[in-house]
């Protein structure tokens, strides 16, 4: 149904939505413009944990992370078998497999890359959101047969650094490489795999989403974060960051950043945590320094200052 965004009658938007009566009425000249409108909240309170789960009467929400996507039924766990008797014991272990050979090809070849996917989204501190997203794309690879003749494992790096790159969470090749074991080339050339076939649309990765991240683990202070922000911002405006490496830049920024404030971070310290060679941080750092005119006048104030 349409929704009602003004009054018919005399054309003001100023609609009051009562709830308990389901009406929709016009404050200006009373016209009751909905009625016996259906309330989809829930018409019960909970108060804790307990009384919400005895009111409840649905159970949990379709997810891609389990194979069945959460509509199957286990019948009992194998700890729980080993407690019954004889004759029942033998019943539910055989209930139990006969369970898991009605499953479907598809379920049985998600089963072990769903427990891997739950595995690297923990190891890398993915939120729900992302990992749900995670096993659907991977889920929607193996319905069009991307999976088929690669590596099971390859495939998840691949699918991985896709979500990654499309949420615009701050991950490095490097470090998929290291959760997945799968080599880092390996991982770019199943991210452009997987993107190819699934239609994946990502932008080139912001420089400003790993300053965060490197400043933290530098322990510096909010002040050198903020002005590391707007350093790589205005190198932005300029097209100085166009064809670079995103880490490079923030890790230049920073370096740059942690000289103005007087913070004493050496060149290693920040290509260590920015994974990038001592090379990258100095190349950032001139290229910056040359390009952006206001950088050089303020590290001259730095150190006339110290």
């Amino acid at each position: 149904m349409k929704e009602i965004i003004k009054c018919p009658e005399c054309g003001e938007s100023q609609l009051q939505r009562n709830k308990e009566k389901g009406e929709v009425l016009c404050k200006a000249c009373g016209l009751v413009l909905d009625d016996k409108m259906v309330d989809f909240g829930q018409e019960w309170k909970e108060y804790d944990s307990e009384s919400a789960e005895k009111r409840r009467r649905t159970g949990a929400p379709l997810t891609y992370t389990q194979d069945d996507r959460g509509l199957g039924t286990e019948i009992g766990r194998k700890q729980d078998i080993y407690r019954l008797a004889g004759k029942n014991k033998h019943k539910f272990q055989r209930l139990r497999l006969w369970q898991r050979r009605v499953s479907t090809a598809i379920e049985a070849n998600l089963r072990l890359p769903l427990s891997e996917l739950k595995r690297i989204s923990s190891l890398l501190n993915l939120p729900n959101y992302v990992e749900e997203e995670i096993a659907r794309i991977y889920t929607e690879a193996i319905h069009k047969g991307l999976v088929r003749g690669h590596s099971t494992e390859a495939v998840v790096s691949g699918v991985v650094y896709a979500v990654l790159r499309m949420y615009d969470i701050p991950r490095t090749l490097n470090e998929v490489s290291e959760v997945t074991g799968i080599d880092k080339k390996r991982v770019a050339k199943n991210f452009k795999y997987v993107s190819r076939n699934l239609n994946i649309r990502t932008l080139p990765i912001d420089p400003i989403n790993y300053i965060s991240r490197f400043a933290s683990e530098l322990a510096l202070d909010a002040k050198t974060q903020t002005k590391a922000v707007d350093i790589v911002q205005k190198a932005i405006q300029k097209e100085i960051t166009s064809g670079r490496s995103p880490k490079g830049i923030a890790a230049g920024a920073l370096y740059i950043a942690s000289k103005i404030n007087n913070e004493k971070k050496t060149q290693a310290e920040i290509a260590k945590v920015a994974d990038v060679t001592e090379v990258t941080v100095r190349n950032s750092y001139k290229e910056l320094t040359n390009r952006l005119d206001f950088l050089r006048i303020e590290l001259q104030a730095a150190q006339a200052a110290s």
